[in-house]
C-alpha cells in the first residue's frame, strides 16, 4: 500500500514522533493507522499518543547567543500549561535544546528532532519521554539561528513568555538591549517600511479609504486623509516610526541616528502567539465533575 504525505502526518499529530519514524511503522504495519500506533507504542515511541492532539498554548522562550555575540538562537518550546512550564525538567529540556540548535544548526523542527543531546538520546525521544513522566503535551515548536556579519546580537526576555533577539550595526550594549526592550512592548510588524508587504498595505488602503467615504467629503479630501492615516499606520507597526518606549518624544529611527546606529533585523516570540486556545473555566470544570454546581 502507498503511504501518502496525509497518512504520515496523522500519525505524526497521533504520535507526537517524526517523520521518518511514522513512515517506517505505516510501512511495516502496510499502512494500518491503529496497527502503525501499537507497533510503536511497543518501541517506545507513541508514548505521546492522544498527548500529542491536546492544544500546547503554555510553554517558554529561550534566548542564547555564543560568547561573541555574533550567533543566537530563538526558541519556542509549548506545553499546556503554565504550571509545567515552570517546571525544572521542563526548563531544563528546553535550555537543553536550545544549546543543540546553537551548536548543530538544523534546518528545521524535524531536522532537530533527530539531533542528540548530551545524554546521546536524540531530542526527539527526549521529548517524548517527558511527554509520558509529566503527562502533557509537549511540542519544540520553533526556533530562529541568527548570525550577525558585521555587529552584534542582543537579546531581551520579559520572564519567559516573550523573548527579542536583534542584530545592531553600530552602537553600544546597553543601546541593543534598549531596542530589544522596545521591541518586546511595542511589536512592530518590521524594521522599517519597505518590510510592510503590498498586501497588508492595501488591505489598509482599502479599509481607511471605506471609513473616508462615510464622511461624504470630496475625493480629492479622502485621498489626503486616506495617505495620512496609512503615514499613521506605518508610524505604528515599523520599529523605526514607533516612538521609544524610554522616551516618548523621539522615534527609534531618531534614536538610532543619535547613536550612529542602525537595526539590521530582529526576531520576537511570545509563547503560544498564533496558537488557538480552548476557553475554560477550571472552577465550573472541577464542579462539573464533582457533580454540584455554583
Amino acid at each position: 500500500m502507498q503511504i501518502t504525505a496525509a497518512m504520515v502526518k496523522e500519525l505524526r499529530e497521533r504520535t507526537g514522533a517524526g517523520m521518518m519514524e511514522c513512515k517506517k511503522a505505516l510501512t511495516e504495519s502496510a499502512g494500518e493507522m491503529e496497527a502503525a500506533i501499537e507497533l510503536m507504542r511497543k518501541s517506545g515511541q507513541a508514548k505521546a499518543d492522544k498527548k500529542a492532539s491536546r492544544v500546547a498554548a503554555e510553554g517558554t522562550v529561550v534566548a542564547l547567543l555564543t560568547d561573541d555575540r555574533k550567533q543566537g538562537v530563538l526558541l519556542e518550546v509549548n506545553c499546556e500549561t503554565d504550571f509545567v512550564a515552570k517546571d525544572a525538567q521542563f526548563q531544563q529540556f528546553t535550555n537543553d535544546v536550545a544549546n543543540v540548535v546553537l551548536a548543530e544548526e538544523p534546518s528545521d523542527v524535524e531536522t532537530l528532532m533527530n539531533c542528540k543531546l548530551a545524554t546521546g538520546d536524540t531530542v526527539g525521544a527526549t521529548r517524548l519521554a517527558l511527554v509520558s513522566k509529566i503527562g502533557e503535551n509537549i511540542q519544540v515548536r520553533r526556533f530562529e539561528i541568527m548570525t550577525a556579519s558585521s555587529g552584534m546580537l542582543g537579546t531581551y526576555m520579559h520572564g519567559t513568555r516573550i523573548g527579542v533577539m536583534v542584530e545592531l550595526e553600530g552602537g553600544t550594549d546597553e543601546l541593543c538591549k534598549d531596542i530589544a526592550m522596545h521591541i518586546a512592548a511595542s511589536r512592530p510588524m518590521c524594521v522599517d517600511e519597505d518590510g510592510v508587504s503590498a498586501e497588508v498595505l492595501q488591505k489598509e488602503k482599502e479599509i481607511f479609504i471605506a471609513q473616508a467615504e462615510d464622511s461624504g467629503k470630496p475625493s480629492d479630501i479622502i485621498e489626503k486623509m486616506v495617505q495620512g492615516r496609512l503615514k499613521k499606520f506605518l508610524g505604528e507597526v515599523t520599529l523605526l516610526g514607533q516612538p521609544f518606549v524610554k522616551d516618548p518624544d523621539k522615534n527609534v529611527a531618531k534614536l538610532l541616528k543619535e547613536n550612529s546606529a542602525t537595526v539590521v533585523t530582529f526576531n520576537r516570540y511570545e509563547v503560544g502567539e498564533g496558537i488557538e486556545k480552548r476557553s475554560e473555566n477550571f472552577a465550573e470544570e472541577v464542579m462539573a465533575q464533582v457533580g454540584q454546581t455554583g
